[in-house]
C-alpha cells in the first residue's frame, strides 16, 4: 500500500500556515488555538519558504541569556558585557518573527510522491511533517500519523 498510495490520497489541504513576517507570539497563540504541532512558512506567492514547529519556539524561549553575577571579596558584581547581551536576547525576543526562528529550506514532497516516498524523506531528514507542493505552491501537508493511519486502515482491510 505504502508504495502504490499517493500522498495526495492521504494529506491535509486545510494547512496552518504561517507569513515570516508574523510575530512569534502571534504564530504561538495559532499553533495552541489550532492544536497542531508545526505548519509551512509561506511567502506571499504561496511558496515554502520554511518550516515552524513548537520546538524553534520553545528553543527561541530559551536564548535569554541572563546577566552573570559573580561574587569577588563579598560583593557580588555584574558583567557588565553579559548584561548587554542580556539586553539584546530580550530585545530580539519580543520582537522575534516566524523568519528568525524557522527552519529555512524545507525538506518537501510532491502530491504525486508515494507515502513510501513520503516517508523515506521524513526519516532521512528527521521530520515528523512535509508540506506538500505542487508547481511551486503550497496544496497540503503530511504528517507521520496520516501515513500511519493509512497504513494501518489498509491492512485492517486486508
Amino acid at each position: 500500500m505504502p508504495r502504490t498510495t499517493l500522498v495526495r490520497q492521504v494529506m491535509t489541504t486545510d494547512v496552518v500556515t504561517f507569513a515570516p513576517e508574523e510575530s512569534v507570539t502571534d504564530a504561538t497563540r495559532r499553533l495552541v488555538e489550532r492544536g497542531v504541532d508545526g505548519g509551512p512558512v509561506v511567502d506571499e506567492h504561496g511558496r515554502v519558504v520554511g518550516m515552524l514547529t513548537s520546538d524553534d519556539l520553545l528553543v527561541q524561549e530559551t536564548k535569554l541569556h541572563y546577566p552573570t553575577v559573580i561574587s569577588l571579596f563579598g560583593a557580588y558584581l555584574e558583567l557588565p558585557s553579559s548584561h548587554r547581551k542580556f539586553e539584546e536576547d530580550l530585545r530580539r525576543a519580543v520582537g522575534a518573527t516566524v523568519a528568525d526562528v524557522m527552519h529555512a529550506d524545507p525538506v518537501t514532497c510532491a502530491e504525486d510522491d508515494t507515502l513510501e516516498q513520503a516517508a523515506t524523506l521524513m526519516h532521512e531528514h528527521g521530520v515528523s511533517r512535509l508540506p506538500v507542493t505542487s508547481d511551486g505552491q503550497l496544496v497540503g501537508i503530511i504528517a507521520r500519523g496520516d501515513i500511519l493511519r493509512a497504513v494501518m486502515g489498509h491492512s485492517s482491510t486486508t
